[in-house]
């Protein structure tokens, strides 16, 4: 580990502790009580997502002080530091959702722009819900410091009639409501039991999605991201981490040493076998971005296509992610992927030891309930699909883990609603036939703007019994928690002119994620003609503030909806200033 008095002419910190005219910056250190032997050591920023928003990140703040512990027992002065996090279970189904994926761009700025105004030299960052996940990992690449992500971990179950249960049948529950299937006070019971603790929804939602990511993609110590929030095992997980950092610095071991394009298929290949959230197509081209790597949907797609899905998670399947944890967690799920020669074993990960050494040290094997092995898999592709056609000529994507083959493909015409505000009210008042397909437009990046989830209205038409029976496609988001034929991320968006902006009702869609077609039974003609007629985006509420220049920056979903160039324009990288 580094010593003190650490040689610092290679590290950013020097600017604000080294020298005669720094005296300024060190009498700012001693006011907080720092030694002179801790301003001598390399300064470590420990950035949390804490915020009293939701169980998610409510853990965050305790957890840091065992990455602090961590770093200044391998003699690293640590300087903890927080930003911001927008809770999707509490965004969704209202105007707040618009706040969602703007906050994964605004957590990765914010990030870097605290580590670049006070000079820190690496970073661990805890993150706990959807968007902060991808959020920190990000920031990690984008300064390309030694980086150590650690997840908050996941909520414990809740129980109801001898059942497990999570958020998801909250809002599924919702539906069952409006259908008259529940009481009032039975409604009351369920929300009072369905989230007992601290952490992140329970199934393989986005956060345990990406939670999983963060180790498949070498970024996060081994099985870190399994444990639930609650549980005191979490603080040698933060100790680890934190002395973890300090062996990457010592050996400048960097974000992007380990975040390549092989970790990016590893991570993709963790995703489509454990039926992770279609997010996950969204914020791995983000992170690519970031180090300047082309991995698109398309790229991340090709992964799913040939991935067996074989772990059984909700909401396609049966277990959370406490019971997951309890079979040995992703490093067991890795060790059946490389059973299979689907992983790459010479990347580099956290520990600083390769994915193949790493995973050499892992003694659990698939239990054949939660895991199933790779050789005898729920089933043999990916529990996510791409899609591409007339409709979706930059892609879409769609969850289909827990659906049968026959599930998979759905013709029916199109019902258009303009918002999920209108498609959801629709569904309460059951205005829809089964066989339709649920259009949602406007609902993308830039025409949200922000690129909603819509697990409202899935829930509601699960909740309803309806699932099966309806399909719905959209240019925003899905909820990790949908479930049901439902496409999201269909691009070109209409606010830019795309496809989806031109349907009309009656119109007939095919979605068939066997042979990843999404397409409108219309000509090239006759999409050319609506185009003319197009009297372009429709006008939003948000004239000003941070949505309009969310809006006004944000790219396409299929490049994972960035807002600027990204690693491969980049003149300068902030580790070396």
């Amino acid at each position: 580990m580094l010593k003190n008095r650490a040689d610092k002419s290679k590290l950013p910190s020097r600017h604000v502790t080294e020298g005669p005219e720094r005296a300024p910056h060190r009498s700012y250190f001693y006011a907080m009580d720092l030694t002179q032997e801790e301003i001598d050591q390399p300064f470590v920023g420990v950035a949390t997502c804490w915020n009293e928003a939701a169980p998610c990140n409510i853990a965050l703040n305790w957890q840091a002080q065992s990455v602090k512990t961590g770093v200044k027992a391998a003699n690293g002065t640590p300087r903890e530091f927080t930003t911001i996090t927008v809770t999707d279970g509490i965004a969704m189904g209202h105007e707040g959702m618009r706040s969602s994926l703007a906050s994964r761009d605004a957590i990765t700025d914010t990030v870097e722009l605290t580590m670049r105004g006070h000079c820190y030299d690496a970073l661990v960052g805890l993150a706990g819900c959807d968007k902060s996940l991808p959020g920190m990992m990000m920031a990690m690449v984008r300064l390309n410091v030694p980086s150590v992500f650690m997840y908050g971990g996941s909520i414990l179950p809740g129980q109801h009639e001898g059942k497990d249960i999570t958020v998801q049948d909250m809002f599924e529950a919702v539906g069952k409501y409006q259908a008259g299937q529940m009481s009032d006070a039975e409604l009351a019971i369920l929300e009072r039991v369905a989230c007992p603790s601290a952490g992140a929804c329970g199934g393989q939602f986005t956060a345990n999605t990406m939670a999983c990511v963060s180790e498949a993609i070498g970024l996060a110590l081994m099985n870190s991201s399994g444990m639930p929030a609650p549980y005191e095992g979490r603080k040698a997980y933060g100790e680890a981490a934190g002395k973890a950092v300090m062996n990457l610095l010592e050996k400048n071991i960097r974000a992007r040493d380990i975040v390549t394009r092989k970790s990016l298929e590893n991570a993709a290949r963790v995703v489509a076998c454990t039926g992770g959230s279609t997010n996950a197509g969204l914020h791995l081209p983000a992170i690519a971005h970031e180090a300047g790597i082309e991995f698109d949907l398309f790229d991340v797609c090709e992964i799913f296509k040939d991935t067996p899905y074989f772990v059984d998670m909700k909401p396609g399947g049966r277990f959370v992610a406490k019971d997951l944890y309890e079979v040995g967690g992703v490093p067991v799920v890795m060790k059946e992927l490389r059973k299979a020669g689907l992983i790459h074993e010479d990347c580099m990960t956290a520990n600083g030891e390769s994915m193949g050494e790493a995973l050499d040290r892992i003694e659990g094997e698939a239990d054949g309930r939660v895991i199933h092995t790779v050789a005898n898999p729920l089933t043999p592709t990916g529990g996510v699909v791409g899609l591409k056609g007339n409709l979706a000529q930059e892609g879409a994507i769609v969850k289909v883990a827990g659906m049968d083959e026959e599930q998979q493909v759905f013709t029916g015409p199109a019902r258009v609603f303009e918002c999920e505000e209108d498609a959801f009210e629709a569904v309460k008042a059951r205005s829809y036939e089964p066989g339709e397909v649920i259009v949602i437009r406007n609902e993308g990046p830039k025409g949200g703007p922000g690129m909603r989830e819509m697990l409202a209205t899935t829930a509601a038409l699960s909740g309803q019994g309806m699932g099966k029976k309806v399909a719905l496609i959209t240019d925003g988001r899905f909820s990790g928690a949908t479930r049901g034929f439902c496409v999201g991320h269909v691009g070109p968006e209409a606010a830019v002119g795309g496809p989806i902006g031109l349907l009309e009702n009656g119109d007939m869609i095919t979605i068939n994620a066997l042979t990843g077609d999404l397409s409108v039974a219309l000509t090239d003609d006759e999409l050319a003609a609506r185009r003319t007629n197009w009297k372009g985006p429709r006008e939003t509420m948000y004239a000003t503030g941070a949505l309009w220049k969310y809006a006004q920056l944000v790219g396409e979903a299929r490049y994972g909806a960035v807002t600027h160039p990204g690693g491969a324009k980049e003149k300068h990288v902030y580790a070396d200033i």
